[in-house]
């Protein structure tokens, strides 16, 4: 593909850090594929390009960036736009016919293309992933889907073959502080988020911005004073954390108000053409609620993992260089107390991801009763 300037499709320069893959989008823009997989790790900007690309498809003034087409893409609510992500461990077939087969073939509820994302999406399971295949075998002509995974190698090869690739590199930390920099937060809580964040660049923001963006922190730190108590601290510790978790999902619960505000008439009814998408938006939004609470104490703990190892790098002698909180005062601990500790808060992290029906109370309780007994 040729032909298509550097400062064509305005909204793709917001993706930073992804130079090859940006170019490599704004050709596709002028004249996309049915079918495209953005490769790469977690937190390259993977779902942020999905986001510019998607609105550069969908907004009539080539991608401005801020009209309302690019406004509502940018933020997962544009109408013509369908987004779907594991529910659990995986995307199930019942998801892929209702929110992709079935509306690829429909008319759009706004004149233009119609967008499809699949985030995460070698979690799709075999019968879904045989759904999504016959679409890429007979794709609409005015439709364009989006996969998004960090894992690309474990999709079927039938569903690879028919997706152009879109290769996302990881980003370094320096890069990370800089463009938490370049969008006005301070330079040292960049670099903080930048560290916490492993590199992860939508994660970081989340820690760089706001008062509550390092709350889970806090939380952490009061859960490993209590720890410290021994086991009815442990007990203690478990109650903390699922009572953040539970103040952090009702926060949640309250966005979905402002997400359906641009498609409700003035008496506040939603509006026809729009009854699909408040329907997948109210869906994705209670997926999101019910996933809140693990995806807050995951956090919770991985602050944990990180705390303890900073207090092995301390006893060893690392510096504030080496650091994950580098801007805490830390007191050394005792090495193999830690590895047990960060091997009891692995374990647990690990069974919440693999198994959603666990009893997050007990496998809390747990972890921290473990580190208890390794101190």
């Amino acid at each position: 593909m040729t032909g298509v300037t550097d400062d064509a499709f305005p909204v793709l320069g917001t993706v930073p850090g992804q130079e090859l893959a940006t170019a490599f989008l704004r050709q596709a823009a002028a004249r996309p594929h049915h079918a495209y997989l953005f490769a790469g790790p977690e937190g390259g900007g993977k779902q942020q390009a999905a986001r510019a690309f998607a609105a550069a498809l969908l907004c009539k003034r080539g991608g401005c960036g801020e009209c309302r087409d690019c406004r509502l893409a940018l933020e997962d609510r544009h109408p013509n736009e369908v987004v779907v992500e594991p529910e659990g461990r995986d995307i199930h077939v019942e998801t892929v016919r209702s929110e992709i087969w079935h509306p690829a073939y429909r008319t759009s509820p706004e004149p233009g293309r119609k967008v499809f994302v699949i985030r995460e999406a070698d979690r799709l399971n075999p019968s879904a992933a045989d759904v999504l295949l016959k679409v890429l075998e007979e794709p609409p002509a005015d439709a364009v889907l989006m996969l998004l995974s960090a894992r690309p190698d474990e999709l079927p090869e039938t569903i690879l073959s028919r997706c152009h690739v879109v290769s996302f590199r990881p980003l370094s930390e320096s890069f990370v502080a800089r463009a938490l920099e370049a969008e006005g937060i301070e330079a040292g809580r960049a670099l903080l988020a930048a560290r916490l964040a492993g590199g992860n660049l939508g994660r970081a923001r989340r820690l760089g911005s706001g008062t509550d963006g390092l709350a889970f922190r806090e939380t952490a730190r009061e859960a490993l004073d209590r720890v410290s108590h021994g086991p009815a601290g442990a007990i203690e510790a478990a109650e903390l954390v699922l009572a953040a978790a539970e103040r952090y999902r009702k926060d949640l619960g309250t966005e979905l108000e402002s997400e359906l505000a641009p498609f409700l008439d003035e008496r506040g009814r939603p509006e026809d053409a729009y009854r699909g998408a408040i329907r997948r938006l109210e869906e994705r939004h209670k997926r999101q609620v019910r996933r809140a609470e693990r995806d807050y104490v995951d956090r919770v703990l991985l602050g944990v993992s990180a705390l303890v190892r900073d207090r092995v790098a301390i006893a060893v002698g690392g510096g504030p260089d080496v650091l994950m909180n580098p801007d805490l005062e830390l007191e050394a601990t005792d090495v193999a107390a830690a590895a047990a500790a960060m091997a009891s808060v692995e374990d647990a992290r690990a069974a919440l991801a693999e198994d959603l029906n666990l009893n997050t109370r007990l496998v809390l309780e747990q972890a921290f009763l473990g580190i208890a007994r390794a101190a």
